[in-house]
């Protein structure tokens, strides 16, 4: 494979990612050329279609002994910088496999999974849980290298940001769970832990393999408390926990089995997810937002009431 190869781009991947301003736009012109100087420097072969998310590139590929792989591209932001050191650190227990990495692009060579199966076709929620509980510890359960993103830098810079953020919100009652996720975060401010952390560990991040039966993907490293990893678990699937009837039973059974299996302190955990809630909060509201999502108010309040 020579680096004139062609990537074709999908239209609707490059008319998402151009909206996001012009250094978006630029790395899109330059995708093409990237994926062919990579394909030939790596010697791969493309073996199907491109698949693409909101901020990656996906292509699957044949290494020169014919082993399947996927070319993984993305654009080097703060929340993927670390990736590769974060797969390193975990050695693929539990997650996919780094098999190389262009420090210069992020650019990763990964074990290739079946992106057709993810644990969201696991209908039993309580199972499917279950596994996503086991595969977390195993996960926060390795140390974070150095030099990774801090929690408590994030948190920090969250507590400065929200008496400006509140007042964006329509809602009294929302600026006051804001205000109350925002207190118990700044409670565990001086802990924020060291562990290696996924940050986005949810159903569809998690797929059939056959060197496991179930591994991560799309990890966000960051150093901190596995209580922080919680949320994404707690408000996957959500129209399966708004069906259940008692929304706020069907998050406690969630909370009650990750804590478990994690073995983490319930209040402690209870806090570190509030401060998730507040970071989704902040996001939203520099996005232009003026009211929660509903399942970050109903997590929040769920856990609030059964704090202990």
């Amino acid at each position: 494979m020579n680096s004139s190869t062609a990537l074709d781009v999908p239209d609707a991947f490059a008319a998402s990612y151009r909206a996001h301003g012009a250094e978006a736009s630029a790395w899109i012109a330059e995708l093409p050329r990237l994926a062919g100087d990579l394909l030939a420097r790596w010697d791969l072969r493309p073996d199907g279609p491109v698949a693409y998310g909101m901020a990656s590139l996906v292509v699957p590929v044949l290494q020169a002994d014919g082993t399947p792989a996927v070319l993984k591209l993305q654009q080097l932001r703060d929340e993927t910088a670390g990736a590769a050191a974060g797969l390193r650190a975990w050695r693929g227990d539990g997650i996919v496999r780094l098999l190389d990495h262009d420090e210069d692009t992020g650019t990763q060579l990964l074990e290739r999974l079946d992106a057709t199966r993810t644990l969201s076709s696991i209908t039993d929620d309580a199972q499917a849980m279950q596994i996503l509980a086991a595969l977390m510890a195993r996960l926060t359960s390795v140390p974070a290298p150095e030099n990774l993103r801090q929690l408590s830098a994030i948190t920090a810079t969250m507590l400065d940001l929200t008496p400006q953020a509140v007042p964006a919100l329509h809602d009294p009652a929302e600026q006051r769970l804001v205000r109350t996720c925002a207190s118990a975060v700044a409670e565990l401010l001086g802990e924020p832990g060291d562990r290696l952390l996924h940050w986005d560990l949810h159903y569809d991040n998690v797929l059939a393999g056959e060197r496991e039966p179930w591994l991560a993907i799309d990890p966000e490293p960051l150093a901190g408390d596995p209580g922080f990893e919680l949320l994404p678990a707690l408000d996957n699937r959500w129209d399966d926990v708004v069906a259940t009837g008692d929304v706020a039973a069907a998050i406690l059974r969630r909370f009650d089995l990750l804590t478990e299996v994690l073995g983490l302190d319930r209040r402690r955990a209870t806090g570190w997810t509030l401060g998730r809630v507040l970071q989704n909060a902040l996001w939203d509201i520099e996005d232009g937002a003026t009211a929660l999502e509903p399942a970050q108010v109903a997590i929040a309040n769920a856990l609030l009431r059964h704090r202990t």
